[in-house]
């Protein structure tokens, strides 16, 4: 009846020619308004960048979780009783009963996983085996003094180590590049702790007797109040991480520089510095952008070592500290923060990375 009523208005000549070409025109308005509606709706669920953001989400939470069964199964079986680590060793049978209970060591394994994981989940991991304290109390301090570590770290070595890798690339193959590379592969090649007992001998000694050796920070300061004992600790960190970020970068600018649309640009007469920062480095900071997350994350825990050189009162040194007093819920809490650093860092570097190539397929991104 509405069609008809649509088809056949007053005035109109009735004729066949006029009523199908009308009904065509209704059918045809209305299969538009779908067809738009179903590519609107298409759209809006294909956006890679949201589906690839939920899918890492998810993977890393998966991540985590397994972190956290991995994490308690491997402290239960740490050599030693926890008890007995607080008692000491002349604590008689009754009062090392009275700790396990206190304690829960008593119960079954999936009800301590469930109590110590309900705890993390509402942010209350436990108490210290050692004097008491919160957990949350003893590694947050430190997790503070890592962070500042680790900022400064990226403030120092990240510029510096993407600059020389440009410089490098520029010049490839002369002195310049030659020289880079050989001291880019020196300084792979030494550990953490051998690059900080170096700078030591180096700079803390009656040689030059520039920086304090060791970071010492009194109990309730802030590593901020004397910003002189972070110079060692960052100075060995950043000649660790400056070989593997100038590598990258030289290697992504020079496949860049090597491109057809650089040689054109080259044809066009633009300068060597506009052809660089413009066109050439945005292009290669993908690679760049995941290996500096990689080697944050890598610092994150591989920082025990140089806190432990340096004195440093950091997360890595309340991890050892917490292995040998068999402290079981502060070790727990500390690798699982140290996990998490990891996956967010995972997870921010493969974002950033697709930001800077637009052009990447969502099925190349489903596929990482």
């Amino acid at each position: 009846m509405e069609i008809g009523l649509a088809v056949v208005m007053p005035g109109d000549s009735l004729t066949i020619k006029t009523v199908l070409t009308r009904l065509f025109a209704i059918v045809t308005m209305h299969h538009g308004k779908r067809r738009s509606s179903a590519e609107a709706e298409t759209h809006m669920g294909s956006n890679p960048m949201l589906r690839f953001t939920i899918r890492r989400i998810f993977l890393g939470a998966l991540t985590l979780l397994a972190v956290c069964v991995i994490v308690f199964a491997a402290t239960q079986i740490l050599p030693g009783d926890a008890a007995r680590a607080v008692l000491g060793r002349n604590a008689t049978p009754e009062r090392l009963g009275e700790i396990r209970a206190q304690l829960q060591l008593d119960r079954p394994m999936i009800i301590q996983f469930w109590s110590w994981f309900s705890g993390i989940l509402t942010g209350d991991p436990g108490q210290s085996l050692v004097n008491g304290m919160r957990v949350i109390d003893i590694v947050y301090p430190r997790a503070v003094n890592s962070a500042v570590l680790l900022v400064l770290t990226s403030l120092a070595s990240v510029p510096l180590s993407i600059a020389l890798g440009v410089l490098a690339a520029l010049y490839a193959g002369r002195v310049v590049d030659t020289s880079l590379s050989v001291i880019a592969l020196a300084l792979a090649a030494l550990p953490e702790f051998v690059v900080g007992i170096l700078l030591i001998l180096l700079l803390s000694t009656s040689l030059f007797h520039i920086f304090p050796a060791v970071s010492l920070v009194p109990p309730g300061s802030s590593v901020l109040q004397n910003p002189i004992i972070l110079v060692m600790p960052v100075l060995t960190l950043s000649v660790v991480c400056f070989p593997y970020l100038f590598r990258m970068t030289r290697s992504a600018v020079l496949e860049v520089l090597a491109s057809e649309y650089i040689e054109m640009a080259r044809l066009k007469g633009i300068s060597t510095l506009r052809l660089v920062f413009v066109h050439a480095l945005p292009n290669a900071l993908a690679p760049v952008v995941q290996v500096v997350a990689l080697t944050l994350a890598y610092l994150a825990g591989g920082v025990v070592l140089v806190e432990f050189v340096f004195g440093y009162p950091g997360i890595g040194q309340g991890l050892l500290d917490a292995v040998v007093a068999r402290d079981i819920p502060v070790i727990q809490l500390t690798v699982l923060l140290l996990a998490t650093v990891y996956v967010l860092l995972n997870l921010v570097a493969d974002l950033i990375a697709m930001l800077l190539t637009p052009k990447m397929s969502a099925r190349q991104w489903q596929t990482t």
